[in-house]
């Protein structure tokens, strides 16, 4: 039933960040999106007899704690043909993982911005060579990107990340702190 058309896309926003939550509820309307927002747990759980959102937007980190990962479990559950899509602090990228074995359908490392969010709503599952946004992205995304990929495939070990990157570990683990701001 996911028509392109955006009439009746209904979009369900968790984030606990007040000015988060504004800024991605507009924009998504301005996109043509329904849009219903929830600040929590409770409050998701609150909306969901009443709605079945088609694509919802969750941040796992609300209130300082993993209760996005609740969030998409339940929302999976209500409804497993729901695109869901997790937002992350890197910090939490295991979380995030997690996230997918649980129903999301994508995670993206904040700041991620509409146009991130929409495209990734069309990646679902089993879609892995998803063009690469067309925008170009600069050396630095690139390179994080790389680096990404590797702390994945080692499983965040810093030491064999940075060697198979041929990067010294220092760099690395600098690298990560700047990033994590």
């Amino acid at each position: 039933m996911h028509g392109h058309d955006a009439a009746g896309r209904l979009l369900l926003v968790i984030e606990d960040d007040a000015a988060l939550s504004r800024t991605l509820v507009r924009s998504f309307e301005r996109r043509g999106y329904r849009v219903i927002s929830a600040d929590s747990f409770e409050a998701m759980q609150a909306l969901l007899p009443q709605q079945t959102p088609d694509y919802a937007v969750i941040d796992l980190k609300l209130n300082g704690e993993a209760s996005g990962l609740a969030c998409v479990k339940a929302l999976h559950a209500h409804s497993p043909k729901t695109l869901i899509v997790v937002l992350t602090g890197f910090a939490s990228i295991a979380t995030a993982v997690e996230a997918v074995k649980l129903g999301a359908c994508h995670y993206l490392a904040k700041p991620s911005n509409t146009d991130d969010i929409e495209r990734a709503f069309g990646m679902t599952e089993g879609n892995t060579d998803v063009e690469l946004a067309a925008r170009q992205a600069s050396i630095k995304t690139l390179e994080w990107e790389r680096i990404h990929e590797m702390l994945v495939a080692t499983d965040f070990n810093i030491s064999e990340t940075a060697r198979r990157l041929g990067m010294h570990r220092r760099t690395l683990a600098r690298k990560l702190e700047k990033r994590r701001v």
